[in-house]
């Protein structure tokens, strides 16, 4: 999948680590967010990002520009027992769901956070679930308008507290 500017495909080994600080260089700018002293562990988790992708049928997929620069990536999980989160998402059946979408702000305008739900919705239905479930916090409303274009809809039986957080989730029905 790609859009003008940018490929999309599995991240390589050797870009875990750029993908990460990418993460927490997104994650730590977020207005309203925890720091990575409020949360070190989930910034542990942000930082080690490719260690999800030891699991199967977790993908970590980068947009990456003709440049070779790494402009955006998410993880994908085509099975919830792997996504590790709290609440009960990691017991929903017949799902698939992603997280940790980030896109680099000098990135940002060219469609990448859509470039990459795209492409979780599509393997998604190549992995032919019935629904795809992610999270989203108050402090990131402006993707929640994408996600809600979409078609993902509010799903409170999903949320759950990170820490002084609340996380909110979100459910894709899917049509296969």
């Amino acid at each position: 999948m790609t859009s003008p500017q940018y490929t999309l495909r599995n991240a390589q080994p050797e870009e875990h680590a750029a993908i990460g600080q990418l993460m927490v260089k997104v994650y730590a700018q977020l207005e309203g967010f925890a720091t990575p002293a409020e949360q070190p562990k989930y910034y542990e988790t942000l930082t080690n990002v490719g260690s999800f992708t030891q699991n199967p049928g977790v993908e970590l997929l980068v947009a990456v520009s003709a440049e070779g620069a790494i402009g955006g990536a998410v993880v994908f999980f085509d099975d919830m027992q792997f996504y590790a989160s709290g609440g009960k998402a990691t017991q929903e059946k017949n799902a698939a769901g992603f997280r940790l979408l980030a896109v680099d702000p000098t990135h940002r305008g060219h469609g990448l956070g859509r470039l990459l739900t795209e492409a979780c919705i599509d393997k998604a239905k190549e992995a032919k679930v019935n629904q795809l479930i992610i999270h989203s916090t108050n402090t990131m409303k402006v993707a929640w308008k994408m996600y809600e274009n979409m078609g993902f809809q509010r799903s409170t039986d999903l949320d759950f507290m990170q820490g002084e957080i609340q996380v909110c989730g979100f459910r894709l029905i899917l049509k296969n």
